[in-house]
């Protein structure tokens, strides 16, 4: 089943709160998306790590959005709203 917007806005929020030295991480995570298994909320992580790194490396092109400061990636494209938060909460940049 896919993911709600709510449910990656939660998923967002709790990795920020739980860092990779929790040892109940995934558990964490889970608990506070609501509805989703360990294995889930895991490989939903996998999966938006390697689509960052899709980006940053411009094997997959960022959306377009309209007006807003962005922040600079290492290839010096820009990151915007959830794209930001997310290499924050992946520790990636």
């Amino acid at each position: 089943m896919g993911w709600t917007r709510e449910e990656n806005r939660r998923f967002e929020d709790a990795l920020a709160v739980y860092g990779p030295e929790d040892p109940n991480r995934w558990q964490h995570v889970a608990n506070a998306v609501g509805g989703k298994s360990v294995q889930e909320v895991k490989m939903h992580y996998e999966i938006l790590k390697e689509d960052l790194i899709r980006i940053e490396h411009d094997q997959i092109p960022l959306p377009t959005y309209r007006g807003g400061a962005g922040i600079n990636i290492n290839n010096g494209r820009k990151l915007f709203g959830d794209e930001q938060r997310r290499m924050r909460n992946l520790n990636i940049h």
